[in-house]
């Protein structure tokens, strides 16, 4: 009867660590603990990570596809005691013990971020193997998870993303006006808790009340053997007033929240992971009109002091503002009092001319009205002098 260890498990040696990237250090430690005394033929540790695609196509058959990312061997041997006659090792009872091993991931560029989907995931694990003589072997596992750092300080993630689009709307074929987006977005890479903050404007001149919304998309490709899965997932979205026929609406600056999300997986040559933000009008009767812009959810949060430089002389793709007011000094030189119009509350006081909007009036001088009452009195004296008596 061959008696079987009473403890075999695999520790990494930092358990609370949540992630590994490119160039990290794994390590860990297999312990063996034995009831009776045991005997040991061999341990082997091994470290693999791929991804992997499966779903089923027509007619019950399914579609596999792996692509490897990592492959590590070691085979550890026995220190304590020496082997036996039959290249065995005697694990004594009572006591636990641990060998270690180690390794190294693969520079950056090699490696993709763990990821776990409906049809398709990609996953790391250490694995060791305890192979005990004239019997199966037995084996123990354990998960690591790798992620690659996307950071949305880049240069092109800090530029501004803008589209349009517009539409016909037919009433039984005949036509019932149309209907427009215009949008923008600030830049393209986002972290989890940031706000995306959207520009846009909406036109209706159909004869239906439409309703402008946003939503964060996530899209899932998975290929396998040549054909292509993909999947959209709606993950947060925001609502605007509805539209009534004639009218239009402008968002300056309406805000959606990025939800916690894995970042965007990128390198993996059969799983993809894109994100988009999607405006949209719902319009009663008729299919909707929406845009998509392009999103990248990183792991770096932005830095405001580092898209300073990017942003400069940037400017806006469907809209432009003049850079200052023209001077209307050289038109309209009156000296005249200041009527304030509206007080800037901001400014100083002090300075009277510069504290807020005024109007020019000009003075006139009109002349002193004439006396009427001293001239109407003459006219009536001389005219009651000449006036003779019928009587007399």
């Amino acid at each position: 009867m061959v008696t079987l260890p009473r403890l075999f498990r695999l520790v990494l040696s930092n358990p609370l660590r949540p992630f590994y990237s490119s160039g990290d250090k794994v390590s860990g430690l297999v312990q063996l603990e034995a009831a009776a005394p045991c005997r040991l033929a061999r341990l082997r540790v091994t470290a693999a990570g791929c991804a992997r695609v499966e779903r089923r196509g027509g007619k019950n058959r399914r579609r596999v596809q792996e692509v490897e990312y990592l492959r590590y061997s070691n085979q550890t041997l026995f220190i304590p005691p020496p082997p036996d006659s039959e290249n065995c090792f005697l694990l004594p009872p009572g006591k636990t013990f641990s060998f270690q091993f180690g390794f190294e991931l693969p520079p950056p560029g090699r490696l993709v971020s763990s990821y776990r989907g409906k049809f398709g995931s990609v996953r790391y694990h250490i694995r060791a193997e305890l192979q005990l003589p004239n019997q199966h072997a037995l084996h123990c596992e354990q998960e690591f998870e790798v992620q690659e750092p996307v950071d949305v300080n880049q240069s092109h993630l800090l530029s501004p993303a803008a589209a349009s689009t517009q539409k016909k709307v037919t009433c039984m074929f005949i036509p019932d006006g149309q209907v427009s987006i215009r949008a923008q977005i600030d830049r393209t890479g986002y972290c989890e808790g940031e706000d995306i903050q959207i520009h846009a404007s909406f036109e209706n001149s159909c004869s239906r009340i439409v309703v402008p919304k946003a939503a964060i998309v996530c899209k899932h490709s998975y290929a396998a053997n040549g054909c292509t899965k993909e999947w959209r997932q709606k993950l947060s979205a925001v609502r605007g007033n509805p539209i009534i026929s004639g009218m239009g609406d402008m968002w300056q600056g309406r805000s959606i929240r990025v939800p916690k999300l894995q970042p965007t997986l990128h390198g993996c040559d059969i799983i993809k992971v894109d994100y988009a933000l999607v405006i949209y009008l719902h319009i009663p009767g008729s299919e909707k009109l929406s845009l998509e812009l392009p999103l990248v959810i990183g792991t770096v949060p932005f830095s405001r002091t580092s898209s300073i430089s990017s942003q400069v002389g940037s400017t806006c793709s469907w809209t432009s503002f003049p850079s200052s007011p023209p001077s209307y000094s050289s038109f309209l030189r009156v000296s005249a009092p200041h009527t304030p119009l509206l007080q800037d509350y901001d400014g100083a006081e002090d300075n009277y001319q510069d504290s807020g909007l005024f109007m020019r009036a000009p003075e006139v001088c009109y002349p002193p009205p004439p006396s009427y009452l001293k001239n109407n009195m003459e006219e009536f004296g001389s005219n009651s002098s000449s006036v003779v008596d019928p009587v007399t």
